[in-house]
């Protein structure tokens, strides 16, 4: 997994998220793109990569598409419209986009297989406009997102991250 952050000025989602998608499929990878303010931390990326993965593998993914699965873990929802809030928006927007090979199981990577993660991870970085965005959540934004109460933060030893992965963690429970 590769993340990619930066800004972009996005006059139609739907334009923006096939261009991703382009950049995806020219180099057999999947591109994924979320709004950077509600994506905590790279952990954050890194489980829902790894559970959506997971679920791919074994048959019992709740998408078709991988992107899509990878976009549910993030938000730690099973319904596509209400994990769709986590996407990219129209206007300037924070993004942080990971690039996943999720064909690659092995922990040895050829040359050709890391030039095609490299170069869609080249072509996401050309489509924004270069800015750090992983971790410059809006903490408001997230606790509502996620349904994080102060009760739930006073209770646990974790801060808000730690909730957060905590709901990533739990959609497959919730199946």
């Amino acid at each position: 997994m590769r993340v990619v952050e930066g800004t972009a000025e996005i006059d139609d989602v739907g334009t923006f998220v096939e261009t991703l998608s382009e950049i995806g499929d020219s180099h057999g990878v999947t591109v994924q793109a979320f709004d950077a303010r509600y994506v905590v931390d790279r952990a954050h990326l890194e489980l829902a990569v790894e559970l959506a993965t997971r679920a791919h593998d074994r048959g019992d993914a709740i998408a078709e598409d991988f992107g899509v699965e990878i976009l549910l873990y993030a938000a730690g929802r099973r319904q596509i419209n209400r994990a769709l809030t986590m996407g990219v928006s129209e206007g300037a927007c924070p993004v942080v986009a990971v690039v996943v090979d999720h064909e690659r199981t092995d922990t040895h990577v050829g040359k050709s297989e890391q030039n095609g993660i490299e170069a869609a991870e080249d072509d996401v970085r050309e489509a924004l406009t270069a800015a750090a965005t992983l971790g410059e959540y809006d903490a408001d934004r997230v606790r509502s997102f996620f349904d994080v109460t102060d009760t739930e933060l006073a209770a646990t030893a974790g801060d808000l991250p730690d909730a957060v992965r905590e709901r990533v963690a739990l959609l497959p429970v919730e199946k």
